[in-house]
């Protein structure tokens, strides 16, 4: 029997940067009161509470979800209020260096870049992020951009020897995230192993990275069983065969309905 779901937020549960859909939100809010539901992002808690938090009810099922923002550096729980339970921060002379390690990475990749929307730089505490286009780039844009994550591939094998005590992975549309070595991912699955007491062995993990190298793929690497998925219109038929497998009203529901 599995006790924990866990979601990638950006290309699994909702669009790059975009809220969750009515029918998604319906989806996690009917989960929650089945099991319990972990969402890990590369995202700060502002994207969390802005695509993912103010689209839920605010009620008692909220204390089965945790949040994970910067892929797991940071642990969020509800206890009639959401508290950070901790966070991996950077000093100022790992974010110089990584800063540093971004550009010159950026510059050696050869790619030219015509326009950016916002910031492609930013540091976010425990985890500092390069987005190609900038943070409010366009989704039209952003997912034509590196489709075959070629460009990126290209970035991060030039920035492993440039920072190798720090974890360079690629998430989301455009993005490259770098946190400390070690924290990734399966980093933020142990801490949710950890603090919810919740065996490996009985969660899954739902993402659309999960290939060598995207910033998913250290989560399969760490033994959990991981389903992956190619956007949102993918993770809904999943979550809705977790929630008939694991509640047998909905099961007997559905087969009335059919």
């Amino acid at each position: 029997m599995k006790k924990l779901i866990v979601y990638d937020l950006d290309g699994t549960l909702a669009e790059s940067k975009a809220p969750v859909d009515p029918d998604m939100a319906t989806l996690l809010h009917d989960l929650l009161d089945v099991v319990k539901v972990a969402v890990i992002s590369g995202g700060d808690w502002p994207q969390f509470e802005k695509q993912l938090l103010t689209h839920l009810p605010h009620d008692e099922r909220l204390k089965g979800l945790s949040i994970l923002p910067t892929s797991g550096t940071k642990f969020y729980g509800f206890a009639g209020t959401w508290k950070k339970l901790y966070s991996e921060d950077f000093t100022a002379d790992e974010r110089n260096k990584i800063i540093n390690a971004l550009k010159t990475a950026q510059a050696a990749s050869g790619f030219t870049i015509q326009k950016v929307w916002g910031d492609v730089i930013e540091d976010r505490g425990s985890q500092i992020t390069f987005s190609a286009l900038g943070q409010q780039a366009p989704l039209e844009e952003k997912v034509k951009w590196d489709a075959d994550f070629a460009k990126r591939k290209k970035m991060k094998a030039i920035l492993d020897p440039l920072i190798p005590e720090f974890s360079v992975q690629m998430g989301g549309a455009t993005s490259i995230d770098v946190t400390k070595h070690g924290i990734d991912k399966a980093y933020g699955i142990r801490k949710l192993r950890d603090q919810l007491a919740i065996p490996l062995k009985e969660m899954i993990y739902i993402g659309d990275a999960l290939f060598a190298g995207g910033n998913d793929y250290p989560v399969e690497e760490a033994g959990v069983v991981s389903i992956p998925v190619r956007g949102p219109n993918e993770t809904k038929p999943v979550t809705e065969a977790i929630i008939a497998c694991l509640d047998p009203a909905s099961s007997a529901r559905a087969w009335k309905l059919a």
